[in-house]
């Protein structure tokens, strides 16, 4: 186990530190941040001693070293276009991200899995074809015309749910959060089933997949010979073991989430990190894209790393590999 750990902490290390250095790449290769501090005026003097304060004219795997220092104790510099540290943008907008992303993967795990087992036991029936066509959809739509679509009915038309922003949320020390008040719940409804749809429909599919591989396996006919019930089998037996591979995708579907809120973000001005980064790409603002980098990364592999002991505690299979192996 111990083993385990360590290989797969080695594995996250170069991941980042791989990470790390195409993030670096930006400031070398993407615009030039003297231009962006001194404008177009400046005189050949003041470059020369900027870029001395900023160590650009230092070897370019010293400037890596410092980079790669800094990236660790969380510090990305100054804001091109704001003028503010990165990490304080950071921290302000990642509250909002986070508590999309987890509104959504809630929303994707309490109806999807219900939703793939019913398919699975009920297939062939009108229910069964109406959410199979449902996934299709779900699948099929890009998230920003979901969202557009979603506007127009429930907000425009019915008026039911606003259209952008996070609505009212309350400060826990450096945290903010819209969960603990009705506006924000009331807010975050259209983005978060924006965000959902497509994740709910891959769960449902793979649950439904899953499902129907396990009920041909030999020791699901075993414990149909001993007489177990339909609810025993199903439920018990059946659906215990389709969880495991589930359980790998919507960890790693989770960073997905984060990674991928940007289109959500956009459509309904939601204050988090996928608008922050959009307007960074817009501004060639290169000190906060290399920040979004290297945390949407972080966030990936700490997921990836979850679930990988997750999956070696839950299926003893691994376990027995591992004890043969050694």
């Amino acid at each position: 186990m111990i083993a385990f750990v360590l290989r797969r902490l080695i594995q996250s290390v170069i991941v980042m530190i791989a990470v790390a250095f195409i993030s670096f790449l930006l400031f070398q290769y993407v615009g030039d941040p003297i231009s962006f501090l001194l404008g177009q005026d400046a005189t050949a003097e003041e470059i020369r001693e900027m870029r001395k304060a900023l160590g650009l004219d230092q070897p370019f795997f010293v400037q890596f070293w410092h980079f790669l220092g800094n990236a660790v104790q969380g510090d990305f510099g100054m804001s091109l276009r704001q003028a503010a540290k990165v990490s304080g943008l950071i921290a302000e907008r990642f509250p909002a991200t986070l508590e999309l992303a987890v509104v959504a993967a809630l929303l994707a795990l309490l109806i999807g899995i219900p939703m793939g087992v019913y398919t699975a036991l009920r297939r062939g029936t009108f229910m069964s074809q109406v959410f199979m066509g449902i996934s299709l959809l779900g699948v099929s739509l890009p998230t920003f015309l979901i969202g557009i679509l979603l506007i127009l009915v429930f907000a425009v038309g019915l008026g039911w749910f606003p259209s952008f922003g996070r609505g009212d949320t309350v400060q826990l020390g450096w945290w903010s959060t819209g969960l603990l008040t009705v506006d924000g719940w009331h807010h975050i409804v259209l983005p978060a089933i924006t965000l959902a749809i497509f994740q709910l429909t891959l769960i449902m599919r793979l649950v439904r997949a899953e499902m129907l591989e396990v009920l041909r396996t030999d020791y699901i006919k075993f414990a149909r010979a001993r007489g177990l019930s339909n609810r025993a089998i199903h439920f018990g037996h059946a659906l215990k073991n389709t969880l495991v591979p589930v359980m790998t995708i919507t960890g790693l579907q989770l960073g997905g989430l984060i990674a991928f809120a940007i289109i959500t973000e956009s459509v309904f001005q939601w204050p988090g990190m996928g608008l922050l980064f959009i307007q960074a790409v817009t501004f060639a603002d290169i000190p906060v894209m290399a920040a979004y980098l290297c945390l949407v990364a972080l966030i990936f592999v700490v997921i990836n790393l979850i679930v990988d002991l997750l999956y070696f505690v839950v299926d003893p299979r691994l376990r027995v590999g591992k004890a043969g192996g050694h």
